[in-house]
């Protein structure tokens, strides 16, 4: 599943940040599955240079981006994987250590985006 308002022109940087923004208060998505919705399914390491390079503070929430694995990212943008994951706490995201603990509902997008990009 793509993002459909955004046109396939549109540069993947702009692409990615608003597939970000679709993530919701107190779930998380992956570097995967964001690609996935930003039309390049095989581009999550690029996925991950963008976010972290992420000038909209605020505005593009990257901080709910992790690992598949649930791990942090190394280089979170604003404040390293400690800030990261304090913003996530805040947020009612649950963890094991220093990764993303998934409940029932998993990764946000994942399982959607993965079977339909199968289908």
């Amino acid at each position: 599943m793509k993002i459909s308002n955004v046109k396939s022109d549109v540069p993947f940087s702009a692409r990615v940040y608003e597939a970000v923004k679709l993530i919701p208060c107190g779930r998380v998505s992956s570097y995967g599955a964001v690609a996935v919705m930003a039309g390049s399914p095989n581009a999550a390491r690029a996925v991950g240079n963008i976010l972290h390079k992420n000038p909209y503070l605020g505005q593009v929430p990257c901080h709910r981006v992790v690992h598949s694995d649930g791990r942090l990212a190394d280089g979170f943008v604003f404040g390293g994987p400690g800030e990261q994951k304090r913003m996530l706490m805040e947020e009612g995201i649950a963890f094991n250590g220093e990764c993303v603990l998934f409940g029932e509902e998993g990764l946000y997008f994942e399982e959607t985006i993965y079977s339909k990009a199968k289908e």
